[in-house]
C-alpha cells in the first residue's frame, strides 16, 4: 500500500513538472512573437522639463485610414489598447490650447481635410473610453503627406529648438502635427 502511494505521488510530480515545462515552452514561444501593437514612448525636454507620451503603436495590416481603420469624423484613441498618455512637467501651449503641467489623455478627431488634437483630463482608462465632458480642449493639426506609407503608427517630437517642438502623429501616408511651446 505504501509503495503504491509513493508510486502515485511520483507520477503526479512527473506529470505536473512535464506539464509546467510544456506550458513554459509554449508561453516562451508566444512571448518571442511580435506584438500587434507594442508599447512605445515619445520624449522631449523643453526648457529642461520633460514631456512624455506613452502609447501603443498599431499596424495598418492592409487597412486604409479614414475607411477601414480610424474612421473620419470619429474620435480616435491615437494609438491602440490603453489610452495614449501625455505627461508634462511644463505648462504648454499645444497649437491654440493652453495645457497646464500634469497628466492627460490624448485623442484625435481625424477628418479628410483636417485633424484635431484632443487633450482630455480623464486618465488611466482603456483607449476606447472617451468622455467629451473631460476635454481640456481641442486644437487643429496640420497635415502633410509622407514619402512612403508607414506601416506602424508613430508619435514623435520633431524640429525641437529651445522651448518649442512639433508633436507628430504619422501613419500610412499621413503626417499630422501641431506646434508645442513650453510656457
Amino acid at each position: 500500500m505504501l509503495l503504491r502511494s509513493l508510486a502515485t505521488a511520483a507520477c503526479c510530480v512527473l506529470l505536473t513538472t512535464a506539464g509546467s515545462a510544456q506550458m513554459s515552452a509554449q508561453m516562451g514561444a508566444k512571448s518571442n512573437a511580435p506584438l500587434a501593437s507594442p508599447a512605445a514612448t515619445a520624449e522631449v525636454s523643453l526648457d529642461g522639463k520633460a514631456i512624455t507620451i506613452k502609447y501603443n503603436s498599431p499596424r495598418l495590416k492592409g487597412r486604409t485610414i479614414g475607411a477601414d481603420i480610424v474612421p473620419y469624423g470619429e474620435v480616435w484613441r491615437t494609438g491602440a489598447n490603453p489610452a495614449t498618455t501625455l505627461i508634462t512637467a511644463a505648462n504648454l501651449k499645444i497649437g491654440t490650447l493652453t495645457v497646464p503641467a500634469g497628466t492627460y489623455t490624448i485623442y484625435t478627431l481625424p477628418n479628410a481635410s483636417q485633424w484635431l488634437l484632443i487633450v482630455n483630463k480623464q486618465t488611466g482608462q482603456w483607449g476606447t473610453v472617451y468622455n467629451q465632458n473631460q476635454d481640456l480642449g481641442r486644437t487643429p493639426m496640420t497635415g502633410k503627406p509622407v514619402a512612403s506609407s508607414q506601416e506602424n503608427m508613430s508619435i514623435s517630437f520633431e524640429n525641437t529648438k529651445g522651448a518649442s517642438t512639433e508633436l507628430h502623429v504619422k501613419w500610412g501616408t499621413t503626417d499630422e502635427y501641431v506646434s508645442v511651446q513650453a510656457q
